[in-house]
C-alpha cells in the first residue's frame, strides 16, 4: 500500500486512513522501529486498559472463580 508524504508545518508526515487506525488500534501514540530499510509502526497500548471490560465478561461467563484459597481465611488448613 502506498501512502503520500505530506507537509505538516516544518515537518513531514504520513496520512493513515481511519480503517488502518481502527484495524491496528492506533490511537494517539505509536512506536517507530527501524529494521533493514523498513520503518515499523506499532500502536502503544496502555497496560490494563481493557481490564474492566474483560472482568465484566468473565463475571457474565462465570469465569471469575478464585484459583487459590484466600490467604487471610482463618479456616484454611495450610498443612
Amino acid at each position: 500500500m502506498e501512502a503520500k508524504v505530506i507537509q505538516i508545518g516544518n515537518s513531514k508526515g504520513l496520512h493513515l486512513s481511519k480503517t488502518i487506525l481502527e484495524k491496528y488500534e492506533i490511537e494517539e501514540v505509536v512506536n517507530l522501529r527501524m529494521e533493514e530499510h523498513c520503518i515499523i509502526i506499532e500502536p502503544v497500548k496502555k497496560p490494563r486498559s481493557n481490564w474492566a471490560k474483560s472482568f465484566k465478561e468473565m463475571r457474565n461467563n462465570g469465569d471469575d472463580k478464585l484459583l487459590m484459597k484466600d490467604f487471610f481465611d482463618e479456616n484454611v488448613n495450610w498443612e
